[in-house]
């Protein structure tokens, strides 16, 4: 796909003709109601700045009535950066022969994976792209799940794995040794532009692992990503859709160009767009876990996501040991402001907390013992 700059399909941040007022819309929120998709395009097209306000001041009243001052920390070990696929958005893609190419060895995963252990992450996010060193050898998946089996068994911490779309054997296998969360991000929900952004992949193949993955008893992280051409109506629609999912985690991340990529000439979005998007997740998902991602604009981003209603601190980076970030390579984390040293103060200054390491196993695995019940929402309006 030839993506131009006359080729660009904008997303619209102009307040459009509504019937809705900001207070009952926010009121509906705050009172445990789902919000429509109508009003999801709302809440997102406010512009005055006292309005936004609001948003983020009840998306904080949320989160502090079901997790008070307390701030999840996810250690972040991306151990093989080659992939098969071209997704036009991603610095990683297989054509682009600028990117630093590695895969650390299952002794260097444990080494990192110990390291955040000790450092007082709550979670090992173990990630790759679709590698076809796994992909395309006979038995290839085996190392990579005795390896996530020597993580977790070293360092008794929940682990999340994001290996792309993998054969349902596979995540079985992952599922028996002792992962508990599945990530795999849809980054829109929009069809067209879907193959616009992964245009050698399958929809549908995406969002049925996401599925199963549930079905195994895995929890489920969903994505999204802003700013590539999504109009307001495909966040709501993203929403609803994660909200039908059971998503146990959503999140949004910014669009970064980079190098070498069909998007490098495409700009990334104002920062006030994602932290509205956080704000409405909290409203749509008020006891779900939402990141504020280290991994766009490093720690001098983390307070306003934080402020928008985010309460997960994700890609935290051991220095020094040769590992990158997904859509900043190299971002804060040789310096080491990507750890829980360099982030506790932050959130200090905010009157939040890093929650210790049994509230966060505790909160997990509550939601490993309801993975079939009903989301808060259709219990409320029941």
């Amino acid at each position: 796909m030839n993506f131009v700059k006359s080729d660009k399909i904008l997303y619209v941040m102009s307040k459009i003709g509504s019937p809705f007022k900001l207070e009952g819309v926010l009121e509906k929120a705050y009172t445990g109601r789902c919000l429509s998709s109508e009003e999801i395009v709302f809440l997102l097209s406010l512009k005055e700045r006292e309005e936004v306000d609001r948003l983020f001041n009840v998306a904080r009243s949320l989160r502090q009535r079901y997790f008070g001052d307390h701030i999840f920390l996810y250690g972040f070990v991306y151990f093989s950066t080659y992939c098969r696929n071209s997704c036009n958005f991603c610095y990683y893609r297989k054509p682009n022969k600028l990117c630093k190419r590695y895969r650390k060895t299952d002794d260097e995963v444990i080494e990192v994976a110990q390291r955040l252990a000790e450092s007082g992450v709550h979670l090992i996010d173990l990630t790759m792209g679709e590698d076809p060193f796994y992909y395309l050898r006979d038995g290839g998946f085996k190392s990579l799940v005795d390896m996530v089996g020597r993580v977790k068994a070293e360092t008794n911490l929940p682990v999340m794995i994001s290996p792309g779309v993998v054969p349902a054997q596979v995540l079985a296998d992952l599922a028996d040794a002792g992962v508990d969360w599945y990530a795999c991000y849809q980054e829109t929900h929009n069809r067209q532009l879907f193959y616009r952004l992964r245009s050698d992949q399958n929809y549908d193949l995406r969002v049925e692992e996401k599925y199963l993955a549930k079905k195994l008893g895995l929890l489920v992280e969903e994505g999204i990503l802003a700013g590539v051409g999504e109009s307001l109506l495909d966040v709501a629609t993203s929403m609803q859709v994660m909200r039908d999912m059971g998503a146990n985690q959503v999140r949004v991340m910014s669009f970064i160009p980079q190098k070498s990529i069909p998007m490098s000439d495409w700009p990334s979005p104002p920062r006030i767009y994602e932290m509205m998007i956080i704000a409405v997740l909290r409203l749509m998902f008020p006891d779900r876990l939402i990141p504020a991602s280290l991994d766009i604009d490093g720690l001098g981003g983390l307070q306003e996501r934080l402020k928008a209603g985010a309460n997960v601190v994700t890609s935290l980076i051991p220095p020094r040991l040769g590992l990158a970030g997904v859509a900043q390579a190299s971002l804060n984390v040789n310096d080491g402001y990507r750890t829980v040293k360099g982030v506790v103060p932050l959130l200090e200054e905010l009157g939040l907390s890093a929650a210790t390491t049994e509230n966060y196993i505790n909160w997990v695995k509550n939601e490993e013992a309801n993975l079939e019940e009903k989301d808060i929402c259709a219990e409320i309006e029941g």
